[in-house]
């Protein structure tokens, strides 16, 4: 079981930059996969980045070379880095944490583009 505590969401210029923040209740690297999806009105949740235990990274093909997900585990606390931001990244983004395929999503934070 994991709980996982999100902050860094708001409201940005087109281009502008934001960092995103997933605090784990335990350590990451006894979770299998963590990572963060996002969710627009309308629309279905769909994934943005994520990093396994081992470090291996996927990236959704529409962020490719703007956003960037890292983590720390000192803190067991994984991040995104979105830059060159656009209005159709406007949308919740959520953490997950997933232990042997049950994935825990957090409260997801707000991130709105202007344009």
């Amino acid at each position: 079981q994991v709980q996982l505590v999100e902050s860094g969401g708001g409201l940005v210029q087109s281009g502008g930059s934001l960092r995103l923040s997933c605090a784990a209740s335990r350590s990451i690297l006894s979770i299998n996969t963590m990572g963060w999806y996002r969710q627009a009105p309308g629309k279905q949740r769909e994934l943005v980045a994520t990093v396994t235990s081992g470090g291996r990274l996927n990236y959704a093909d529409s962020v490719k070379g703007r956003f960037t997900i890292s983590r720390d585990i000192s803190k067991n606390t994984v991040f995104l880095q979105m830059n060159g931001l656009k209005p159709e990244d406007t949308a919740v983004y959520y953490c997950v944490a997933t232990l042997d395929t049950f994935p825990t999503w957090g409260q997801g934070t707000q991130v709105t583009v202007s344009s």
